[in-house]
């Protein structure tokens, strides 16, 4: 593959330079805003050699070129457009910001929080997989619960969760344009040591502190998601509001004193009891959902998941999931959707194994094998969505696999990972591994019989 010239051929079938506003690129994609979308040759592009699917989802027009081609491709694309390495687009702006604008407000609202959910990410990872091996050490008898290294690896498994209000608070502050050590700040007032900790205390009964005649709740925010979120969002709202105001010279002296004492106040007394409230109710509800329904849910959700995907909504579930995993110590959510991850591996294969285009068959395999490890978009846009019913197959596949990780209360102890490495977070490995295999069977048996038009070319 050559890389300079597959970067030249791209700019006139994107519609120009000047029709390329930003550009960056992850692990498997490169992420362009366009001006006009309409001017792209998709066609064309999908042709390029080394393209493995080309899509547009979240604001930006996006080019599947997998792990190790990407960056190499980025690297000679982005002086053709302007583009620089430190994610900022030819005007100055963040590409990140630059997609916000292409967006609605409901799709604006969910990146919002993926951004801020996805740094957490690796925290709850660890958390999650301690949480496993401590279950393993305890089942089958290794180690001692009271001795001395079970203590401290329990106590390495629960801190992720007991300052998640911090990590949050420092995420979601720099996500809405706030001082991120600020946001901390407001986190450790929402954990502080004088606030009952309600992390793994079923029945506890907070103290009651009188304040100018209002009765505040001493009851920590340990483990909370929501509380912290709103808190964080309007101290940012203060915080922007006070240095338009407060001049120059005393800004840092004046501005991050009022900005906490005007927000911890508010935290404590208005927007962190809302919060819990909030948080509790949507808890109340899935846990309604999920104990009525049963595996219809699952079939459900797992069956429509991967058409969420599509409309970029489900960056939203990340705050829903650490939500779970606070209130119950479990996210019964992260199977089903593993279950439509999978189901697209599945489909993928079917389409390779029945395919007599070449390209096709070069871009399943790697896309199946993405998809079995979590990452679903070369398999989605790649293959899946191209011919349109190994799509449906692949939501047949997720929807058996949904009802069954939901018949057998599969849970895990975090979030972000899906797929093979789920494995190392699941509560209960063996039902997920059976639910893995009923997924990818089950998707791969109906797409084969679905079928699909071939491509002539």
């Amino acid at each position: 593959m050559n890389y300079r010239e597959v970067a030249e051929q791209l700019v006139p079938l994107l519609g120009g330079e000047n029709n390329v506003v930003s550009a960056t690129h992850c692990a498997t994609r490169l992420r362009l805003v366009i001006d006009d979308e309409s001017q792209i040759d998709k066609s064309g592009i999908e042709e390029l050699d080394g393209v493995k699917g080309a899509f547009s989802s979240s604001g930006q027009f996006q080019i599947i070129f997998g792990t190790g081609n990407v960056n190499k491709v980025f690297e000679h694309f982005a002086p053709l457009v302007g583009a620089t390495m430190d994610d900022k687009s030819p005007t100055g702006e963040t590409h990140s910001d630059a997609a916000k604008r292409k967006m609605n407000p409901f799709a604006r609202f969910a990146r919002t929080l993926s951004n801020i959910f996805v740094p957490i990410i690796p925290a709850i990872v660890a958390a999650g997989m301690l949480m496993g091996l401590l279950g393993l050490m305890k089942t089958y008898e290794w180690v001692d619960p009271e001795s001395g290294l079970f203590v401290m690896l329990d106590m390495f498994s629960s801190a992720a969760f007991i300052i998640l209000p911090i990590l949050i608070g420092m995420s979601a502050a720099k996500e809405f344009g706030a001082n991120g050590y600020l946001g901390a700040v407001i986190g450790g007032i929402m954990t502080h040591p004088a606030l009952l900790n309600p992390w793994g205390l079923a029945d506890a009964q907070p103290s009651t502190l009188d304040f100018f005649g209002f009765g505040v709740e001493m009851l920590g925010y340990q483990g909370t998601v929501i509380p912290v979120l709103l808190t964080v969002y309007v101290m940012a709202k203060v915080e922007k509001g006070l240095r338009k105001v407060v001049p120059n010279t005393i800004d840092l002296l004046v501005t991050p004193f009022l900005t906490v004492i005007f927000t911890g106040f508010t935290a404590l007394l208005v927007v962190g009891p809302l919060g819990r409230i909030l948080g509790n109710g949507i808890t109340t509800v899935l846990d309604v959902v999920y104990n009525t329904a049963g595996p219809i849910a699952g079939l459900i959700f797992g069956g429509l998941y991967s058409t969420i995907v599509l409309t970029g909504v489900h960056h939203s579930f990340h705050a829903i999931e650490a939500e779970l995993l606070s209130n119950i110590g479990g996210n019964y959510l992260l199977p089903i959707w593993a279950m439509a991850n999978v189901a697209q591996g599945g489909a993928t294969l079917a389409v390779f194994f029945r395919t007599k285009n070449k390209k096709t068959k070069e871009i399943a395999v790697p896309a199946a094998v993405s998809a079995f490890l979590g990452i679903t978009e070369p398999a989605i846009f790649g293959v899946n969505l191209k011919h349109r019913r190994p799509f449906i197959g692949a939501a047949i596949g997720g929807a058996l696999g949904g009802a069954y990780v939901v018949f057998t209360h599969v849970m895990a102890n975090g979030i972000g990972l899906t797929g093979i490495p789920m494995f190392a977070i699941a509560q209960d490995p063996l039902n997920y591994g059976i639910g893995f295999v009923i997924a990818v069977a089950g998707a791969f048996i109906a797409t084969l019989l679905l079928g699909w038009k071939e491509e002539t070319k």
